[in-house]
């Protein structure tokens, strides 16, 4: 990207900084909310809301720190957003507070 290659030894940083594009993690971040708000805004009967109902049983565990799952993820981002579930039903609301502007872009 930029014409940089591995030899040249320059940071990601340094390049999303030429490029301006705002950190992946914030992308990723986003991403995630906005499918969280597609998912809340539907009707309780639609069959990607009746997923959240499904108990997986329990099996064998493996070793080492479990993996975290998407609610516990979703709750965190919330919590670094400012959100509630609810705020997930006003959706240009919800838009607008999930956006991550790149450095390049000008908010509207």
């Amino acid at each position: 990207m930029c014409g940089y290659t591995r030899i040249d030894r320059i940071r990601n940083g340094v390049i999303r900084d030429i490029v301006k594009v705002a950190p992946i993690g914030d992308k990723m971040r986003e991403t995630r909310l906005r499918w969280f708000g597609h998912v809340k805004r539907r009707s309780v009967d639609a069959p990607v809301r009746r997923c959240e109902r499904i108990n997986i049983p329990d099996g064998r565990r493996g070793r080492g720190r479990p993996k975290k799952n998407l609610d516990e993820m979703i709750r965190e981002d919330m919590k670094v957003a400012g959100l509630t579930e609810d705020t997930a039903q006003y959706r240009k609301l919800w838009q607008d507070r999930i956006k991550v502007v790149d450095s390049g872009e000008s908010s509207p």
